[in-house]
């Protein structure tokens, strides 16, 4: 059982709200951001198919290259939007805003930076340090 888990809400029914607001806001922000990063994919996919006349290797290579950057940024803004929605889900289950580490309460200037953080900055550090 976490610390936390039988102390009061730290945060009235209006913070909460407000959080949850902020983070179902970003949340649609990344949702959009995939959406046309996945249409700007489907172009240049479109573009390749029809204009692979007289290609070399580094025609090719760039090709490759730019397919490989456009699948990045579709798995970077999933990932992101992953971390919202667990964010969302730590918050209806009251655990928003607590390490996940050490069930310490991670810092307000940390989640007004990084709203959909888990870890307070000693667990972030400690586990950076260890991958090393």
């Amino acid at each position: 059982m976490l610390v936390h888990d039988t102390v009061a809400p730290v945060r009235s029914q209006a913070e909460s709200d407000q959080i949850r607001a902020s983070l179902k806001a970003r949340y649609a922000e990344l949702s959009a951001e995939y959406e046309h990063a996945v249409a700007q994919s489907q172009v240049l996919r479109l573009v390749e198919v029809g204009d692979t006349a007289g290609d070399d290797q580094a025609d090719s290579g760039t090709k490759s290259a730019e397919r490989e950057t456009a699948q990045s940024l579709l798995r970077t803004i999933l990932d992101r939007r992953a971390q919202f929605e667990h964010a969302l889900s730590r918050l209806d289950e009251g655990t928003y805003g607590f390490c996940e580490g050490c069930t310490d309460p991670i810092a307000v200037e940390r989640l007004e930076i990084f709203p959909a953080a888990t870890s307070c900055v000693t667990c972030k550090q400690t586990r950076e340090r260890r991958a090393a």
